[in-house]
Formats: structure tokens, C-alpha cells, sequence
């Protein structure tokens, strides 16, 4: 039996359903911007800010009303001193404030509780005592920011180790690590993700990541990695339908089962020295690598080595050495500090929108990570001046503040006021 050709007005119709069909599809090769996303924190979690970079994940921020413009007096509801020294960046739950501070030249490490309606300091958990490290001078053995899940607040001190604390500062659990060996010292934030504490250390010798009973602070997997170098921290996301753990560090980026430890994919294109989290929008993952070398696009979800099959984009104008990353919209904003300038390019295809310098320039001035809260990015230096700027195509700054203090720690958000840290004072910024 033979089959006939189509005859015109056949042929027109099958092609313009092939046509419709292929405009209803996604793009050769992409993943559903909705198939990949942030792993959010569990039950109130993304009520409140529990973590690193909020519950966004990137300090991307809900809801609106949070004020524009403050200085050392104007829109500021209470202050209070911190003591000792520390950079990590505040977390909120309910009606408590925790971060961490070091003291002593860090023979002392604590995390510390303050009442988030006036500030007052309610009280501080010592972490035990153990072996100290060298660190840079931006850094201390109290820069990672903690993590909780509204029962336990966990935090990293480095070679001092993991510690869980109950909201009456109580220890419940601490795991040591080992001794931290690592040239500017410890610096990644825990990841919280289900019941696990997971978090990666990459040094001269034995680096690994590591997932923890959150409970109890039982090993549940440890898997060695090859990094000797870097100051990230991992993030989880969600991929169609399994989870991801993504690690960003020394010459890699690298994909792990976050339940098994198991490594799934790895992507080469990074440099030495990686501190900023990675990003998520898209469909991709954005990761930075440190001291202007490239920012790649990946896609998630290959296995194997995905480094010619899986980067959409990638470019090394205007890569962050320390700032994180931030993905609004259609944009994805990105800071070189090295420079002081700023990038926005088109998420997508990873095209310069726009770039431009904030204020003078100057060399690792940036340390804070970016926010977009009310259709605005907020962007601090070092010396404690946020730049406000309008999010989009066109490159406008609105207006600076100034809290006339130095700030390299990322403020936390929740029911319109920020919780900004300072080299030795805690604000709280509202109407």
C-alpha cells in the first residue's frame, strides 16, 4: 500500500500546528523557569528571616512598606551596642535577633539572642573551647551566619565547630570538625536544608561537605572533595523532581544529592578564590567566581561533567568578589568590588544592561550582599553608605544613605523594618 502526498491545504494545516506547538514548548535544551527554584525554608520559616540571604535565598525581599532612606538618627527605632567583633549578618524569628561575635582576638566565640521589639540583649552561648585560626582582616572566627528552624539556632565557628543551641541559649549539640586550615579562615554559612545542617569547608588538606542530623548533629553523610580554597555557601534547589545541593568553590561548581552526598554533576570555569552565593533564576543557577573571573549560567539537572553542555552564558565583565549575586525580574545585578561598580545584565542571555561605579572607587569596598525590596536594590559599602537604586533597564540611583558607621554584614528583613549590623552597633530601620 502506498501513502499519498498531503495535498496543500493538509501540508498548511500540519505545519501550522507544528508551529503552534513549537511556540508552546520551552527552548531547545532549557529547563522551565518554574522547574528549577530555591529549596525554601520549611513550615514558618518563610515567615520570618532564617537564614543567610532571607527566605528568598538571594535577598530578594516580599512585601512592601520597609522604609528607603535612614542615617544614624532619621527612621531609626532603637540601637543598641554588640559586643565583641564579628561579621556574620543578623537572622530573625519571632521576637528574637540572633548573630554571632568574637572576643578575646577569638579565644571566644558566642552566638548571641537580642529581643527584636526594643534590642535588648537576652543572652549569649559560648561556643566550647577550642583551636583558633588565622584569619584576614574582613574576616573572624565570627562570620558565618546562623541558621534555625524555630526550636534550634545553629551556627559554624570554624575550627571551634558546629553548635546547636535551643532559644533559651541552651547547648544542645556540638560536633567538631577538626582543625580548620584555611588562609583567611572559615567564613561559609551552615545551609539548613529539610532535617540536615550541611555545610562544605574546602582547605589545604581534607576538605569535604558535610550533612548533620540537625537533632542530634550526627554525621549523615561526609563526602572529601579536591578544593584547598574557599569561603562559600552551598544552597539547595528544587530541579523538576529532585533536589540539588549546589557548591560553588575552587575551579568547580559542583552538584551533590543533598540526601546521599552523592555528587550528580560538575562544572569547571571557577577561579581560586570563591566566596559569593550562587543565584537561582531562569532555569539556571549563577555562579561567581572571586577576584573578576567568570560569572556562568548553568543549567541544573545533567550528570557527569556538564562544563560544553550545560553553561548557557557565560561572562567576566563585572564579577563580584565577595557580594553575592542577586536575581530580580528579568535582570541579574551583580557587584565587582574590586571596583565599585555595579553590572545589571539580562538574566537569560547574560547581556550588559547597564554598569556603572557607586560612589569613588575603591579596592574590596564592597562586602555586604545586595537587596530588592519595593521594586528598589540596595547595595552597601563598607563605609556604611547604601545605594539605593531603581530596579530594570535603566541605570538610576535614587538617593544615598548613610548610617555612618562601617557595615560589611547583610541586614535581615521582616514586617518592614531591617535589621542592620555595624562594626559594633545592631539597628532596627523602620517608620
Amino acid at each position: 500500500m502506498t501513502r499519498s502526498n498531503p495535498g496543500p491545504r493538509r501540508l498548511a494545516a500540519l505545519v501550522l500546528a507544528l508551529g503552534m506547538l513549537a511556540a508552546l514548548a520551552p527552548p531547545a535544551g532549557a529547563q522551565d523557569s518554574a522547574g528549577v527554584r530555591m529549596v525554601p525554608p520549611e513550615g514558618d520559616g518563610a515567615r520570618w528571616w532564617s537564614r543567610w540571604r532571607g527566605p528568598s535565598g538571594q535577598g530578594v525581599v516580599e512585601g512592601t512598606g520597609y522604609p528607603d532612606r535612614w542615617s544614624d538618627t532619621e527612621n531609626v527605632l532603637w540601637k543598641v551596642p554588640v559586643p565583641g567583633r564579628g561579621h556574620s549578618s543578623p537572622i530573625v524569628w519571632e521576637d528574637r535577633i540572633f548573630l554571632t561575635t568574637s572576643r578575646d582576638r577569638g579565644r571566644r566565640v558566642s552566638i548571641l539572642a537580642f529581643r527584636r521589639s526594643d534590642g535588648m540583649l537576652l543572652w549569649q552561648a559560648d561556643a566550647p573551647n577550642g583551636p583558633g585560626e588565622r584569619t584576614h582582616g574582613k574576616n573572624s572566627p565570627a562570620s558565618a551566619t546562623v541558621t534555625t528552624d524555630g526550636e534550634r539556632v545553629y551556627a559554624s565557628f570554624g575550627s571551634r565547630g558546629l553548635l546547636a543551641v535551643d532559644f533559651d541559649g541552651n547547648i544542645l549539640w556540638h560536633r567538631e570538625l577538626g582543625r580548620i586550615d584555611n588562609y583567611h579562615g572559615p567564613a561559609g554559612s551552615p545551609l539548613l536544608y529539610r532535617d540536615t545542617i550541611i555545610i562544605y569547608q574546602d582547605q589545604n588538606r581534607g576538605a569535604f561537605v558535610i550533612a548533620l542530623d540537625a537533632r542530634t548533629g550526627e554525621t549523615r553523610w561526609r563526602t572529601p572533595r579536591a578544593a584547598r580554597v574557599g569561603w562559600g555557601t552551598p544552597i539547595a534547589i528544587s530541579v523538576g523532581d529532585h533536589d540539588e545541593l549546589i557548591v560553588s568553590s575552587q575551579r568547580f561548581v559542583q552538584s551533590y544529592n543533598p540526601s546521599t552526598g552523592e555528587e550528580l554533576w560538575r562544572c569547571e570555569g571557577m577561579l581560586r578564590e570563591v566566596i559569593p552565593t550562587p543565584a537561582v533564576g531562569h532555569g539556571l543557577v549563577y555562579c561567581a567566581s572571586g577576584r573578576a573571573g567568570p560569572t556562568l549560567a548553568i543549567r541544573p539537572g545533567g550528570r557527569g561533567d556538564v562544563t560544553r553542555t550545560h553553561v548557557e552564558w557565560s561572562i567576566t565583565r563585572g564579577s563580584p568578589f565577595v557580594p553575592s549575586p542577586t536575581v530580580y525580574g528579568d535582570y541579574l545585578y551583580q557587584i565587582n568590588d574590586m571596583s565599585s561598580i555595579i553590572t545589571c545584565l539580562n538574566a537569560r542571555t547574560g547581556e550588559t544592561v547597564w554598569q556603572e561605579r557607586l560612589g569613588r572607587p575603591r579596592r574590596e569596598g564592597i562586602s555586604a550582599s545586595p537587596i530588592v525590596v519595593d521594586d528598589k536594590l540596595f547595595v552597601t559599602n563598607d563605609e556604611g553608605q547604601t545605594f539605593v537604586l531603581k530596579t530594570g533597564p535603566d541605570f538610576e540611583i535614587l538617593h544615598v544613605n548613610d548610617i555612618g558607621a562601617p557595615t560589611l554584614a547583610s541586614p535581615a528583613l521582616v514586617d518592614g523594618i531591617w535589621y542592620i549590623r555595624t562594626a559594633d552597633e545592631l539597628f532596627a530601620i523602620g517608620s
